[in-house]
């Protein structure tokens, strides 16, 4: 028995969804018409059959577990992590796909209690192998991935990350090397590949490295063992999340001169609060899509690195809930959170405008009373080919969607005159029937400014900040590893050490200088809440902790580049629509000298103007 720090207990698991599950699924006596094509409904059927497991491992054909080995075996011709077959369950509809996921849950909680239960059997008179235990514990993991891809909450990968540990711990998959079966080395480095994924979104840094070190070691002796078509596509793998793990521009060092892994999810302790008496919007963040198509980004597990620092900017430190043992042996809880505590998030990797499309639409549908929805948008610009008289919103140019499986014919697309408009992008008059609704828009991208002439159609808040569309060169040679302004919204202090040209810094300096910060980015918030001029929007949405740093960092940030003497060019500014009020905020003489006094403490003073200049902007 191996116990653990996390909600679920490895050696008697009842899933944690004992407790979360059933508060999402339905009780239904039948189930539906669409519940019968669900892959998660004919999974759990299977497992409630009378069938035992050693009937199982006795090898009968027209069981239905053999059946789905049988048909495994055939998909095993596809090679690598990079091409699963497609879930039948999207994400988006959730009152749809949480019942399913209860159900599935279900099954393999009952799968795992019975090998427990008939462990020595099982392995002796049946011969369970223990890379099969592992396999069992791998998809327990990797369950628990995909419910906090769709439910934004972070214990979830705690609990996937214990499964996923303890499979390592106890060598599950140590006997799989010296088996002549190609197919279950495929099993142990898809299982690292996740692995690897679930310690990036925890910043578990060092013992990724640990584990990239280990799954080279893998690939090496699986290429060198085997003649496989997929050889090339795990090296791959291997060059991705070293690109991504030394993606960072700055690194932090203790005394000892070893690198310290600083977390940029939300604190409280670096969160403005709202003074007293302050009149701001009840709105509160729900539902975020995070969309990723830059050319040539770094990227893994289809996750570019601007992905992953959005996704970490709109979620808390991940909690472990302490747990209790109830009366009936299951665990649960001992306190539950009083509401959500993320907001919920789409991960679109280069989605195609179909796809995009589908997931806006879900998303403003499902969207509760008082709620935000927030649309990131880290892609290439499209710019316009002509000179038009009328200029509308679909004449500005946009940004890029995927051109897969939205190409009905590319002959008659490539013969398309230069009047019509290109149709394998996001135009900013492709959001408006969205501004119904509360929504942030966050644009990333060489064309960001094609969303200056955003309009409010319908009233409701609205706000888009958008990213400068021209950077200096010292800079762009960095754009592989991100946006310098997504850097600037994840994390001020690393954005503003890379814009001075430092690559390390010393662990005391930088807590002192983050603490500093902290002192600023109060001053900004009640720059922003005591402004007479600011619009209206902007403190509508400031209620909303997300979206208060958010804005708050923006100001940082525009003021930062405003100040730079590389900044010269008004187009490497940030702008927002509605446009800021920039004497009370960005263009602030109390702000630059905080700017100022920041510099001085990094000793990069020399770098910036002087507050009192008259720069040309």
């Amino acid at each position: 028995m191996m116990n653990r720090n996390h909600t679920a207990s490895w050696s008697d698991h009842s899933y944690n969804d004992g407790r979360e599950r059933r508060s999402h699924q339905p009780q239904t006596k039948q189930r539906s018409q669409e519940e019968q094509g669900s892959w998660a409904w004919e999974e759990s059927q299977e497992w409630k059959t009378s069938w035992t497991w050693a009937e199982i491992m006795a090898g009968d054909k027209s069981l239905p577990w053999k059946q789905a080995e049988a048909a495994k075996e055939e998909k095993r011709q596809h090679r690598g992590s990079r091409r699963r077959p497609k879930k039948d369950l999207p994400q988006y509809r959730r009152k749809q796909w949480q019942s399913y996921f209860g159900r599935t849950f279900d099954v393999y909680t009952k799968l795992w209690k019975f090998q427990q239960q008939h462990r020595q059997v099982l392995e002796n008179r049946h011969g369970l192998e223990r890379w099969q235990i592992g396999e069992v514990a791998s998809k327990i993991g990797q369950l628990y991935y995909h419910y906090y891809l769709r439910t934004s909450e972070t214990s979830y990968l705690n609990e996937a990350f214990s499964f996923y540990s303890a499979i390592r711990q106890r060598s599950y998959y140590y006997q799989v090397n010296k088996e002549d079966r190609p197919e279950l080395v495929v099993k142990k480095l898809r299982y690292y590949a996740r692995y690897i994924v679930v310690c990036l979104l925890l910043n578990k840094m060092d013992l990724v490295k640990v584990l990239v070190k280990e799954l080279s070691e893998e690939i090496e002796d699986y290429t060198q063992r085997f003649n496989t078509e997929d050889q090339l596509e795990w090296n791959l793998v291997l060059q991705e999340v070293a690109a991504f793990v030394q993606a960072d521009p700055v690194v932090v060092l203790n005394n000892e001169n070893t690198v310290v892994v600083i977390s940029n999810r939300l604190q409280e302790r670096g969160m403005p609060l709202l003074e007293q008496g302050m009149v701001v919007g009840q709105l509160t963040l729900a539902d975020a899509l995070i969309i990723g198509n830059c050319n040539n980004q770094v990227k893994f597990s289809e996750l570019t690195i601007d992905m992953f620092r959005i996704l970490q900017t709109l979620e808390r430190e991940p909690v472990n809930l302490a747990t209790t043992t109830s009366k009936h042996g299951t665990l649960e809880p001992s306190e539950k959170p009083a509401k959500r505590e993320n907001p919920h998030k789409y991960l679109l990797y280069k989605p195609t405008f179909s796809q995009l499309y589908t997931f806006l639409s879900a998303s403003f549908k499902e969207l509760p009373v008082n709620s935000v929805l927030l649309v990131y948008l880290s892609a290439t610009g499209v710019f316009p080919t002509g000179c038009l008289d009328y200029e509308g919103p679909y004449d500005f140019g946009v940004v890029l969607t995927n051109t897969n499986r939205d190409v009905v014919n590319a002959e008659t697309v490539q013969k398309r005159n230069q009047a019509q408009k290109e149709m394998h992008c996001l135009h900013p008059g492709d959001l408006f029937p969205f501004t119904r609704k509360p929504l942030f828009v966050i644009v990333d991208s060489s064309n960001s400014t094609a969303y200056k002439n955003f309009t409010n159609l319908f009233g409701q808040p609205l706000v888009c900040l958008l990213s400068p569309t021209v950077y200096p060169k010292s800079m762009q040679d960095q754009s592989q590893r991100g946006s310098l302004f997504t850097l600037f919204l994840y994390c001020p202090l690393l954005a503003f050490l890379s814009v001075c040209g430092l690559s390390s810094l010393n662990q005391g300096l930088w807590q002192k200088a983050d603490e500093f910060l902290c002192k600023v980015f109060r001053d900004i918030g009640q720059m922003i809440s005591r402004s007479r001029a600011i619009d209206q929007a902007f403190l509508q949405f400031y209620g909303d902790e997300f979206l208060r740093l958010v804005l708050i960092r923006f100001v940082f940030c525009s003021a930062t580049l405003r100040m730079h003497k590389l900044f010269q060019d008004s187009r490497s500014f940030p702008e927002s629509v509605p446009q800021l009020p920039k004497q009370d905020t960005v263009e602030s003489s109390f702000l630059w000298k905080h700017v100022l006094e920041l510099a001085a403490m990094l000793d990069v003073q020399h770098l910036f103007w002087d507050g009192a200049l008259d720069v040309n902007y």
